[in-house]
């Protein structure tokens, strides 16, 4: 049974998912936090699913060890390689996982060009490959692996001559394509938002779902009476898989604010080794993959994308 007063667990392959943290910190001011950086082996984005299963499982197992009331997949390419291994892993918890916002962005769309800028791992992925045939029909949507990225927003270089010189040719094709849409399918891209948004100009639209998952928080904590109802500040805790000086230099860095960070390793069992590299558990294809749970009313949880 889990009380209201616990902390919410996040989760990213690095310090992408602050972007995510904070949208639930302006939505949910009073919810106590206790995110993992898994920094030591970022990206995810070009590691193997059976390693990306193993380290999602682990961490998500040291989070629930820490009182963690829900845990959010603050990581595209981890929640459409790992989140429904982790709900079959851990039936008792509340995952709350992301996907690029493809559905979103072929509604807006006027041209009917859409980009999505992602990991190599999420642009070769099933998921949202399901994505594009389900709710882009119709539409061209030119996919780009954002090489480079993740590593740049892990070292803290947010802006300036090199940014601006590895997302020209990843953004300049889609500009010649007509796209007037661009999707940040990974945590880690809305960090270089300024530097995109300059690159493509104010006619084309970013697309990222960090406010929408913290509508997403609110909905599944408030089904199951676990909103917190705290008049202070909650708190923030900041745990990883690296040297814990450098991670929090850089998590000050981008969240614009003193932070502290604490080194703490996870490590699994053998076996696990053996249980991620077998097929998805019964029930579990590629049309149910990475989606929102259901609300008990059976209406359509709110989409995981913002327009900004």
């Amino acid at each position: 049974m889990y009380e209201a007063s616990q902390p919410i667990g996040m989760f990213d392959s690095g310090l992408g998912g602050l972007s995510v943290y904070r949208e639930v910190r302006m939505h949910l001011p009073a919810e106590d936090v206790t995110y993992y950086a898994d920094s030591a082996y970022c990206p995810y984005g070009t590691r193997s699913p059976e390693e990306i299963r193993q380290r999602c499982h682990m961490i998500s197992r040291l989070l629930i060890g820490e009182g963690s009331k829900i845990i959010v997949v603050a990581c595209n390419t981890a929640s459409s390689m790992a989140i429904d291994f982790l709900r079959v892993s851990f039936p008792h918890v509340s995952f709350v996982g992301l996907e690029p916002a493809v559905k979103p962005a072929a509604e807006i769309t006027r041209t009917g060009k859409v980009g999505v800028l992602a990991t190599p791992r999420t642009v070769s992925g099933d998921r949202l490959r399901w994505l594009i045939e389900t709710h882009a029909s119709g539409v061209e949507v030119r996919t780009t692996p954002g090489n480079g990225l993740v590593e740049l927003v892990e070292a803290g270089t947010l802006r300036g001559t090199k940014v601006r010189e590895t997302v020209g040719p990843m953004l300049d094709p889609m500009l010649e394509a007509g796209v007037d849409v661009v999707v940040l399918g990974c945590t880690h891209y809305p960090f270089l938002r300024d530097e995109i948004q300059e690159f493509v100009g104010p006619e084309v639209a970013i697309i990222d779902s960090g406010a929408a998952i913290a509508r997403r928080i609110i909905n599944v904590l408030q089904t199951r009476n676990l909103l917190g109802e705290s008049d202070q500040e909650g708190s923030f805790r900041l745990l990883t898989s690296a040297p814990a000086q450098e991670t929090g230099r850089v998590a000050s860095l981008l969240l614009g604010m003193p932070i502290g960070a604490e080194e703490m390793r996870c490590h699994g069992h053998e076996e696990l080794k053996e249980a991620v590299a077998l097929p998805d558990p019964p029930g579990l294809t590629t049309s149910t993959m990475a989606r929102p749970e259901a609300s008990p009313s059976g209406e359509e949880p709110v989409a995981a994308s913002e327009v900004r």
